[in-house]
């Protein structure tokens, strides 16, 4: 048996079919995933993100530390903002990717729940000697409320205070209502919000939007969402042996001065020599695209490292990594065969519009 949020029995209540994820209990779907899926791209869905990991940071030096331990700088926020990063390795390996967000003169970490235990004891072991306090959260759960109707709909029902802050949020920006964070940020290319809260809370809060008719979503559809928005999956798309750079993630390093974080040495030096980059694929045949199978282009071979069935566009879809200067028509080996594909930019849905042709 896995470790389960505060809204395990709600899904069983709600025939979810749970999976094992990361070490946890979640659900996949609860019917249809292209029914969740779709619920997203058009009005709004909700998940259960509980499992991920809260972490807070805090201490004198907790500001100068995180500029240390984060590719992207801490000193950039300005008001309540969170910021997207990662925690490197000395080689620019991703150890993790993460969103942090500033409270007051503390920090709050957002990380995968895979990496739960690799995450802590770098913090640990990067704290030795540092006036910071870490500080994991577990009582907190986590809710996403996605879809083009989610701020309005969520707003509506929550009323008073609560849903003056939803409708007023900027994108990436935050606020706090007691024991409430609300953030404008999402895994799906919708709008919505991510709410952490008490985990009694939590399951109130799942029941109201039940009742509003706002539909559960699982795991399945969360992915084929992400994918379509071209946004990356920890230990598919990224991880230890890869940099951002590699995994199209240069936007979240800031190199604009000389702050000396773990791994910039490393970028640097990949930066001058050259590197793989991360591509959108559309196969342009019948067929699915899964992580791991190869790609042929014009400047050599490459590889899938997330793939999927689009439920918007109608066809499969991957992100790939290829030597630098590919582009135009590929070759992906499926079941021994090569099928016709195009290197496109991702992502292939935005704001719930396909950005490219089926055909």
């Amino acid at each position: 048996m896995g470790h389960r949020t505060p809204l395990y029995d709600r899904h069983i209540d709600q025939n979810a079919r749970m999976v094992d994820f990361g070490g946890w209990d979640m659900p996949v779907h609860y019917g249809s995933l292209l029914d969740e899926h779709h619920a997203v791209r058009q009005d709004a869905g909700m998940f259960d993100v509980s499992h991920m990991t809260v972490i807070d940071i805090s201490g004198p030096a907790a500001r100068s530390w995180l500029r240390r331990l984060l590719a992207n700088d801490v000193a950039r926020m300005t008001g309540e903002r969170a910021l997207y990063t990662a925690m490197l390795n000395p080689d620019g390996g991703i150890i993790d990717d993460l969103i942090v967000y500033q409270l007051g003169d503390s920090y709050r970490l957002v990380v995968n729940c895979g990496t739960r235990e690799k995450d802590l004891n770098w913090l640990t072991l990067q704290a030795e000697g540092a006036d910071v306090l870490i500080n994991e959260r577990p009582e907190l759960a986590m809710l996403a409320i996605q879809g083009p109707r989610a701020r309005e709909r969520l707003a509506g029902l929550l009323n008073g205070q609560r849903g003056e802050l939803i409708a007023k949020l900027k994108v990436f920006g935050y606020a706090e209502d007691g024991e409430w964070l609300i953030a404008r940020t999402g895994y799906t290319g919708e709008d919505g919000v991510e709410i952490m809260l008490p985990g009694n809370d939590a399951v109130v809060l799942w029941a109201q939007l039940i009742e509003a008719g706002i539909r559960p979503c699982g795991l399945g559809a969360r992915d084929t969402l992400r994918l379509e928005a071209g946004l990356n999956l920890y230990g598919n798309d990224m991880d230890e042996a890869i940099s951002p750079l590699e995994a199209g993630l240069a936007w979240t390093v800031s190199l604009d001065d000389e702050r000396d974080f773990i791994g910039r040495k490393a970028l640097v030096a990949k930066q001058a020599a050259g590197h793989p980059v991360q591509v959108g694929l559309i196969l342009r045949e019948k067929g699915v695209l899964r992580a791991h199978q190869k790609v042929f282009t014009n400047a050599g071979e490459g590889e899938i490292t997330s793939g999927t069935f689009s439920p918007t566009l109608g066809i499969a879809i991957a992100l790939a990594r290829v030597p630098a200067g590919s582009e135009g028509a590929v070759e992906v080996e499926v079941r021994n065969k090569r099928l016709a594909a195009e290197i496109v930019q991702p992502p292939f849905v935005r704001h719930g519009k396909a950005v490219y042709s089926p055909q």
